[in-house]
């Protein structure tokens, strides 16, 4: 794969990260979050997996865990527990891209736990990579369907009780919205993935614009490049997947520790170093950075 330009951002920061660093550790900086209910889909493996394990670090309240596959739940459960186990774990099957079933499972949390603080939308999914011709039709809408409906319907359904927690606790809430360094690359065979997770940034901005004013701060965040049972299918990234998962996992924490209302609507990558991301914040603020624009 040819060298990504430099307009993506790749090394916005001087420091580049490729695992979890005492920054973004919650075992070595205090970034404990208690009486938080964090809700993260996708968790049953990879990188869901590891968000909900350093959540669990960081001592939070409750993780609702969300997957297609309730078996993968039960370990995850089990990892967590072995972490903290004063941790409430909530299991959730789902199918992000289902509506009836995400309106059904906001209706569940509101009910049960009555507040939610933070949202983690970590499902994903891709196609085979192929030209637009020659690619399967139904593969590549299922790539949007479950990238960008999916995330549309999870914020459908829980931004009111993330904006009822926000004002009723007096605080901000946060959603993360996992996005890919490829929303700013072209690819060939590539489309579906890359245009779905373009679309991604400008949702999260439009969740700025939108609910910025009542408490909700939403980044979309690059994960890094990990190895996960979705990427490994794909030949053309195999090699810059050296990333671990608990990179954007600690990236995630630290986020939703620090009330970080100047970084909201933008795109954020898991990799940049998070103490020279902050002494950026005027230059962020002031010029703004981090979003999608046409130069002309």
């Amino acid at each position: 794969m040819a060298a990504l330009p430099p307009h993506i951002g790749l090394n916005f920061t001087s420091t580049i990260h490729k695992d979890i660093n005492p920054s973004t550790d919650p075992t070595k900086s205090d970034l404990s979050q208690p009486s938080k209910v964090v809700l993260i889909t996708g968790a049953g493996r990879g990188i869901g997996r590891s968000i909900a394990l350093q959540y669990a670090a960081a001592n939070v309240a409750t993780v609702i865990i969300c997957a297609r596959t309730a078996s993968e739940l039960d370990e995850v459960e089990q990892a967590i527990h072995g972490i903290n186990s004063s941790v409430q774990v909530r299991k959730l099957p789902l199918d992000v891209s289902n509506d009836a079933a995400v309106a059904a499972a906001a209706t569940k949390v509101r009910s049960e736990q009555g507040r939610l603080d933070v949202l983690v939308n970590n499902a994903g999914a891709s196609d085979d990579w192929a030209p637009i011709s020659e690619g399967d039709v139904k593969a590549y809408w299922n790539t949007w369907t479950v990238n960008f409906k999916g995330t549309y319907l999870m914020l459908h359904g829980f931004l009111p009780l993330l904006v009822d927690t926000a004002e009723a606790k007096k605080t901000l809430v946060d959603v993360v919205n996992i996005t890919s360094i490829g929303a700013h690359v072209i690819i060939p065979g590539a489309s579906a993935y890359q245009t779905s997770k373009f679309a991604v940034l400008r949702l999260t901005e439009f969740v700025q614009a939108e609910y910025g004013g009542r408490g909700v701060n939403c980044v979309a965040v690059h994960p890094g490049g990990v190895l996960t049972e979705m990427s490994a299918r794909i030949e053309a990234i195999r090699p810059s997947l050296t990333d671990t998962p608990d990179l954007c996992a600690g990236f995630v924490v630290w986020f939703t520790k620090g009330q970080r209302s100047w970084l909201c609507g933008r795109y954020l990558s898991s990799a940049w170093d998070v103490d020279e991301l902050v002494a950026k914040r005027d230059e962020i603020v002031q010029g703004e950075k981090l979003k999608m624009r046409m130069v002309v």
